[in-house]
């Protein structure tokens, strides 16, 4: 039986009472109505990226999504507006967006070399560098566990916000959700520049002004070199990229919440987001902090890596180390990213 260490970035976790490799939306929805016929717990596996899956493994069915396939209809002429593009829910991420930057699609060119899956991106708007997924999202279709039929959200329907939507918070236990995607369409804007960037650190690597646009191909190679910089894109020989990318979510709080000097970004419903980073490192936790089984990434103090030899339960208990840490010093309870399976903070 396949483990699931060896489908997560994490690389941990243990087996699976059962796999089942879904190809093609059928084998999805199949295996899908069998397995809640029956009663049987379901994880649903894309790219293992934003997973911490218990030592012990799943006690259910993982459901792998492999579905493929694309369509497009853009005009290739850059003046004649936008591409729409649906892509099914298996397909890789930074694959869309290669394929974006090279077709002179703009709006998701600052998501480059995030991991993972088409079918991931919604249910926890992914985001980085000043996007985010629902800035470009037309229309997610799913499977409704719960009416047994398959559904289609027009954005405005999807509730996103902060790293979440409504295919994260309508849940049907603590890893699974009601709607599983089945395929998203994207509507992206033609052009030779970029969306104007957004986040400074971006602006800096490019040269610019922050609002200002840049060639497409230059925004992806200066996100991918920060990515890297950071341990953030997949390296089999580099531990620090064996995480589940930034293990805390930036805390929202309240402006009086927010501790001197720590960065602001103020928020639409008059609350403040500050950094995880800052709170971490101004906690006592500096990169690298931990031992030679797990540790807070050399490159970048919000990703908690495996060095090779780690349990879940050992990333757990420095998750827990981090996380009480910053309550006690600031007051702010870090809510972790990733989904646990089996395993609690």
């Amino acid at each position: 039986m396949p483990e699931l260490k060896d489908h997560t970035t994490l690389r941990l976790g243990g087996p699976a009472e059962r796999w089942v490799r879904a190809t093609t939306e059928e084998q999805l929805i199949d295996a899908l109505v069998e397995a809640d016929t029956a009663g049987v717990p379901v994880l649903v596996l894309g790219g293992g990226s934003n997973l911490v899956v218990a030592d012990a493994g799943f006690a259910g069915t993982v459901i792998e999504v492999a579905t493929t396939g694309a369509e497009i209809d853009a005009d290739d002429a850059p003046a004649c507006g936008g591409a729409n593009v649906t892509i099914a829910a298996g397909e890789g991420w930074d694959d869309l967006v290669a394929l974006a930057v090279d077709r002179g699609w703009i709006g998701i060119e600052a998501l480059s070399g995030i991991p993972g899956s088409i079918g991931a991106t919604p249910i926890q708007n992914v985001g980085a560098y000043g996007q985010e997924v629902s800035q470009t999202i037309a229309r997610v279709r799913v499977w409704d566990r719960t009416l047994r039929g398959v559904r289609t959200f027009a954005n405005a329907d999807c509730r996103f916000g902060y790293r979440t939507s409504r295919f994260k918070a309508d849940r049907l236990d603590p890893w699974g959700g009601r709607h599983v995607v089945l395929s998203v369409t994207f509507q992206l804007r033609q052009g030779d520049l970029s969306a104007p960037v957004a986040y400074a650190e971006l602006a800096r690597a490019l040269g610019i002004e922050v609002g200002q646009r840049a060639p497409l191909a230059d925004v992806r190679r200066a996100v991918l070199a920060l990515r890297a910089g950071k341990g953030m894109v997949l390296d089999p020989a580099d531990h620090d990229t064996w995480s589940a990318g930034s293990f805390f979510t930036n805390p929202v709080v309240d402006a009086d919440r927010v501790p001197e000097g720590a960065p602001a970004w103020p928020q639409p419903d008059g609350r403040v987001k500050t950094s995880a980073a800052w709170l971490i490192e101004r906690s006592g936790f500096a990169k690298g902090h931990g031992n030679d089984r797990v540790a807070l990434s050399t490159k970048h103090t919000l990703a908690l890596t495996n060095r090779g030899a780690a349990s879940t339960d050992d990333l757990l208990a420095l998750a827990r180390e981090v996380r009480d840490g910053v309550a006690e010093r600031f007051g702010i309870e870090l809510v972790n990213e990733p989904v646990l399976v089996g395993a609690e903070l």
